[in-house]
């Protein structure tokens, strides 16, 4: 078990910064998610805590103690990289084997942990198969039982299942959350899956450009995110920004097909955020507050429908349960809990409600 932490950690590979001035601490036996974009520090962050990698600045620490010039085979760390890595010229029992055999570990114990791993994993039934004949999904599960095996203080894994289709990802992510809690252990995990990220993890930071712009849990950072950035990231379809006046003592927004009465709206707010599953949509009567929207195309996705918006230029997302009536070009009126709207300032961080 361990405690993970970056103290103002910075990477630089010649003139491009990877990981900017990063700070947080993952806690002991936490599943912790570093999500973002493609390029925005993540893998770069998993190699500079396994030692592949030594920081320009700062520190990395593993239970408070520096590991900066700890080599990689004394952090007692586990990494599951992306493309998997299995041998192709073994079974997958000797994969699974494989970290044991090379630290001289008896056979007796090497018997045992390969059995444990095996019925956690369930694999028992395809160990003695070469990786040419698993699925991905068993490859997978392969890949976690060799770190498994090490009983290692963490379990780092760099966008694991990205290579499988949508449902196996989903089965699997479920798979790997009762490992995390049965096995007790740290685990620090890469994906630019928000679906992903949201569902597994205790807590997640959003990274941009190498640098860290929120962290918390992730019902905190989608009921509040700290910026616009954030708020798009996460969330599909993604919030609608929209820019934002004031008339006659009432928020405006979408070419006045959005009328709010907040009178405690922050002054300096330029923009407010709605998410598409808080927005209303009714059909038009002339009674509503506010200019009418028109609908510009409708997305049936069985359980919900996703309606895109025409609303004096500006193009917005209403997400709706079931499958209403609601016609291309239709006219309807807009309306939401203000309770629900996030405001937003010039610079795109989010305001405090007065």
């Amino acid at each position: 078990m361990a405690e993970i932490a970056f103290r103002n950690v910075t990477k630089r590979y010649g003139k491009t910064l990877a990981v900017d001035d990063a700070s947080f601490t993952v806690a002991d036996n936490e599943f912790f998610c570093l999500f973002g974009p493609p390029l925005s520090g993540k893998t770069t962050m998993l190699r500079l805590i396994l030692g592949l990698e030594t920081p320009d600045e700062g520190e990395v620490l593993i239970d408070g103690k520096p590991v900066n010039h700890v080599p990689p085979s004394a952090r007692n760390i586990a990494m599951v990289f992306q493309n998997l890595a299995l041998f192709p010229h073994m079974t997958a029992e000797d994969n699974v084997r494989f970290p044991l055999v090379e630290r001289q570990v008896p056979p007796a114990q090497i018997a045992a942990r390969l059995a444990d791993a095996a019925a956690k994993l369930h694999i028992g039934h395809i160990l003695h198969k070469m990786p040419a004949q698993l699925s991905g999904g068993e490859r997978q599960r392969v890949a976690i039982a060799r770190a498994f095996v090490r009983d290692p203080a963490a379990f780092l894994m760099d966008d694991p299942i990205s290579a499988l289709d949508a449902r196996l990802r989903e089965e699997t992510r479920v798979e790997l959350k009762r490992i995390q809690r049965e096995a007790g252990r740290t685990l620090i995990y890469v994906t630019h899956d928000q679906e992903e990220a949201m569902s597994v993890a205790d807590r997640m930071a959003i990274l941009e450009h190498g640098a860290i712009r929120q962290i918390g849990s992730p019902a905190e950072i989608y009921d509040r995110p700290a910026s616009t950035y954030v708020a798009r990231l996460l969330g599909s379809p993604m919030m609608n920004i929209l820019p934002a006046t004031r008339t006659d003592g009432r928020i405006e927004a979408a070419g006045g097909a959005l009328r709010l009465a907040l009178p405690g709206a922050p002054g300096q707010a330029t923009e407010l955020g709605v998410r598409p599953e808080d927005l209303r949509v009714r059909a038009w009567d002339g009674s509503a507050e506010g200019r009418p929207a028109t609908v510009f195309e409708v997305e049936p996705l069985g359980g919900f429908t996703v309606v895109t918006l025409d609303a004096g230029g500006t193009r917005l997302r209403a997400l709706l349960r079931g499958q209403p009536d609601i016609r291309v070009d239709a006219q309807v009126a807009l309306a939401c809990d203000p309770a629900r709207v996030q405001f937003f300032g010039a610079g795109g961080q989010t305001l405090a409600r007065s």
